[in-house]
């Protein structure tokens, strides 16, 4: 996100300030000596190692959480203190107007709202966890006392919002960063809403070609029958059965894409693709935009993990490796963390490492003195549009107007002034095309937030993410658990987002788990199961509950002795429901095919894997370019000829591979471009990821489909041939320019580079001078989009007229990336190994803000001692925070 911030932002006396040595200086932390804590029981020791990463011993669970707040707040209190604004809608109060845009959109989902109306529900551990928690980043708060002692962020910030007051911190400050991270990593809304905005202009049979079915006979699901299936669960024949409209079942396998004309039974199909819809449609698109990218955005986000028994590991016992890929920012998205209870038992139960988020206690992926697990997103189908019919303050409801439902939200604005909108909801959720003021004057409907509703339509969204949920009691039972049992004990509350949940423990065993609260949609399943916009005026569209834990895919010490999860489909069956917007397997394909390459995994090779930059579905593509005839272009053969040989890998450095890897990547953009994006919305265009390359891999095979017609040469048909033609030709000639003229010179990792960003103060809104201190790089980068080293790209944000959500600016720049790594070895937890993406410290100029960055870059890992003699013998400095002081 770039937060528009604009150039009055920073005055001249506001730089001279921000460079002052002083100003920079002295938000650092205190790691030495001794700190007065008020209400801590006991002395607690924080030992930081070489890289800033914070140990903490204490005797009681309260004093631990306590000082992880601490600590947190001591290295990335503005980090917590912009994701608390972002999640409640109070995103001005820091920024001044530029963040008026995502604070109306944020509270007409409510994050705010739904957190507090958590909090009662969860456990009293976890509410005792959370509070605890919150008075360590208080104790932080009132011994820093002034904004300008906690971040430099403050300082330069204050230059447009001079009276900025740090609040205290609450428990629901942390609940409210889980519905961030549920927003980013929720399933195929953007895939739904942009069917529902194709269906005006093109046939449904044409739609459904950019989105083929999955390739189980090619990509292996996450689970062969062998492994699980519905029979061998809890039976979901009630009347939450995800298949009780679909004869015969196995909805996932068959892949329909659906007839619209079905889709619409009951629905009048001419008002859902309308063009005041249509309009509704676009609307909510923006509203979607103007949400920041907390944790990533784009088809391509996703994450790797893969877990290998015994069996087939050098060490005799498991060994699991996990890279979630996220949004890239600086600081980072993880904060690395060890807890640690002196004398682990009922009264103090955590003895675990890993990676945390700063605002939320625990520790989100890691490994315990028992067990280890990693996480990747299911990608579940947990949302859905409805079109409303809206007159006035009432919805057509089976054939009757009902009232709506509404609300006011008043938005404070940092230096002055406020705004208050009213926020509209129907059974379904809030109608989220209210969000955004000024864009259509259609209709005779009195204006609402400034706005004029698109005819009578509006958009509403149901989500299971503004659904209160005990997804915080999950985080905690999962940094306790010490069997396969517990686990699954734990997951069953992880509700949003829902993700894949690999196991492993130090037994031996090997488990893998899917939770998360799963929709049942039973009405015309058959043919719209999600992912079409459904009729909110029909009752029988709507949700039927939700899929029981006990029917979700499991597994335990599966035959094949080893499980991947990265993203692709889980099983081959389709009960339960879960989506069929899988990523098509890319990534998960070549993980199997490279363990299945290893008698015995060792540590080494886990890593190894981790940085593959090989891609699995450039063979199919080139294997199509080389046939093009050139005819006598030698000027494009001298590149063409590049793929010749090629080993399809994607490195940093000057090499055979890389120069034909710049080629080869340049010719997929410049090919996504003339097929797809002549027919496509500028906000919609291909951008590159796995959906797309499989959806080229079948039109491949359909060389007179609609799709390879470029309809900006009008009285042309062009075809198959002529298009790739066009492209290795498009190519050539965009890298002479970027590159130079000899082909064998080029190189990948010159156009693919990463900046990280820093969320406000980062965009290319802000004054060069106050960008540079914040952000850092660029790097070049290897690997690429549905490649394991996944240091994704947005092929539409290299044409010339790019969509304005390209975060790293125009051409190759990195998106998405690994957000960490981390190889657990379950035969000796010191001997594991992690890294993270920038560093620990959300200090500019700090030691260690961002340095792990280089080693990341280069899929180089550190040691990651566990035991308190590890953590001791790596050495590095002890704070020791005692009782005392005072709590105002």
């Amino acid at each position: 996100m770039a937060v528009a911030v604009a150039a009055l932002l920073v005055v001249v006396l506001g730089i001279v300030a921000v460079l002052a040595v002083t100003w920079v200086r002295r938000p650092f932390p205190t790691t030495e000596g001794e700190i007065q804590v008020p209400g801590l029981s006991g002395k607690v020791s924080v030992i930081r190692d070489d890289r800033g990463i914070p140990q903490i011993y204490a005797d009681s669970a309260d004093d631990l959480f306590k000082a992880e707040g601490f600590v947190h707040a001591q290295d990335r209190f503005f980090e917590m203190d912009l994701r608390r604004h972002i999640t409640s809608g109070r995103l001005s109060e820091l920024v001044g107007k530029g963040g008026l845009e995502t604070d109306r959109v944020i509270r007409t989902l409510g994050w705010r709202r739904v957190a507090e109306a958590e909090l009662p529900t969860l456990k009293p551990e976890t509410r005792r966890y959370l509070q605890a928690y919150a008075d360590g980043v208080n104790a932080y708060i009132h011994a820093q006392g002034s904004p300008s002692k906690m971040s430099l962020e403050y300082v330069v910030l204050g230059q447009k919002v001079p009276d900025y007051r740090v609040e205290d911190w609450t428990p629901a400050d942390s609940l409210a960063w889980l519905k961030a991270m549920a927003w980013d990593l929720r399933g195929d809304y953007s895939a739904e809403l942009m069917r529902a905005r194709l269906a005006g202009s093109m046939s449904t049979a044409q739609i459904n070609e950019l989105y083929p079915d999955y390739p189980y006979d090619q990509n292996k699901p996450i689970l062969s029958p062998q492994d699980w299936s519905p029979s061998s669960s809890s039976s979901t024949s009630s009347s939450a059965s995800p298949n009780s409209a679909v004869p015969g079942g196995d909805l996932a396998k068959t892949g329909p894409r659906g007839d619209l004309a079905k889709a619409g039974q009951g629905g009048d199909l001419a008002k859902e693709t309308s063009k005041d819809a249509q309009r509704a449609y676009a609307v909510v698109q923006r509203a979607l935009n103007a949400v920041p990218v907390t944790m990533g955005r784009g088809d391509g986000i996703g994450s790797n993990s893969w877990v290998v028994g015994g069996s087939r590991t050098s060490t005799g016992k498991p060994l699991l490796a996990n890279d979630p890929h996220l949004g890239v920012s600086i600081p980072g998205i993880w904060y690395q963390v060890g807890l640690h209870c002196r004398s682990v038992g009922s009264s103090c139960p955590f003895d675990v490492a890993g990676y945390s988020f700063s605002g939320l206690p625990g520790v989100v992926i890691g490994h315990n003195q028992s067990i280890a697990w990693g996480f990747t997103n299911l990608g579940p189908d947990v949302s859905d549009f409805f079109l409303e019919q809206v007159r006035g303050n009432t919805y057509l409801r089976d054939g009757k107007q009902v009232p709506l439902t509404m609300r006011t939200e008043t938005i404070k604005i940092g230096g002055g002034g406020e705004q208050t909108i009213t926020v509209r909801s129907t059974v379904h959720g809030p109608i989220l095309s209210d969000a955004i003021e000024n864009v259509g004057h259609a209709g005779e409907s009195p204006p609402v937030n400034g706005r004029v509703s698109p005819g009578d339509y509006e958009v509403s969204l149901q989500w299971t993410g503004i659904e209160v949920s005990q997804t915080a009691d999950a985080i905690f039972g999962l940094n306790t658990a010490k069997n396969f049992d517990e686990f699954r004990t734990a997951a069953e509350q992880f509700a949003v987002p829902a993700q894949n949940l690999l196991y492993a423990d130090t037994a031996g065993n090997i488990g893998y788990q899917a939770p998360g609260r799963i929709p049942v949609r039973s009405r015309y399943m058959e043919a719209a199961p999600g992912y079409w916009i459904r009729p909110g005026w029909v009752s029988s569209w709507d949700w039927q509950g939700y899929v029981p834990f006990a029917a979700m895919p499991h597994t335990y010490n599966p035959p094949e002795g080893f499980i991947v999860a990265a993203n692709q489909a889980v099983t081959e069956s389709g009960t339960p429901f879960l989506t069929t917007e899988w990523d098509y397997g890319f990534r998960s394909q070549r993980i199997r095919s490279l363990l299945e390459k290893n008698t015995k995994v060792t540590p080494a090779a886990m890593s190894a894997i981790q940085g593959d930059t090989r891609s699995q579905f450039a063979p199919t593509l080139v294997k199509a370019l080389l046939k093009v005839d050139l005819g006598n272009d030698d000027f494009t053969k001298q590149a063409q000829e590049l793929l010749r040989g090629w080993d399809y890998t994607n490195p940093v450095g000057k090499s055979d591979s890389g120069a034909a890897a710049a080629y080869y990547n340049a010719v997929w953009s410049s090919l996504l471009d003339l097929t797809f994006d002549d027919e496509l919305p500028q906000d919609l265009r291909a951008d590159g990821g796995d959906q797309w390359m499989q959806a080229v891999s079948v039109l491949l095979t359909k060389p007179r489909s609609a799709w390879w017609d470029d309809k900006r040469t009008p009285g042309v048909t062009e075809g198959q041939s002529e298009i790739l033609r066009k492209a290795l030709v498009q190519a050539r000639l965009d890298l002479t320019m970027e590159l130079g003229k000899e082909p064998g010179e080029w190189q990948w990792g010159q156009l693919h580079q990463l900046t990280f960003k820093h969320q406000v103060l980062g965009g290319d809104d802000v004054p060069g001078i106050v960008a540079q201190l914040f952000n850092r790089g660029p790097m070049n980068m290897p690997g690429g989009s549905a490649i394991v080293d996944a240091n994704g790209w947005n092929a539409a944000c290299t044409t010339t007229d790019p969509p304005e959500d390209c975060s790293n600016g125009q051409g190759y720049g990195v998106d998405w990336a690994p957000s960490m790594r981390m190889v657990v070895d379950l035969s000796n937890l010191d001997r594991s190994r992690w890294v993270n993406q920038t560093g620990n410290s959300g200090h500019a100029f700090a030691d260690h803000y961002n340095d792990q960055s280089e080693a990341w870059a280069k899929n180089e890992l550190y040691d990651w001692p566990f035991s308190q003699k590890a953590v001791r013998d790596a050495g590095g400095d002890e704070l020791t925070l005692v009782p005392g002081g005072s709590s105002n």
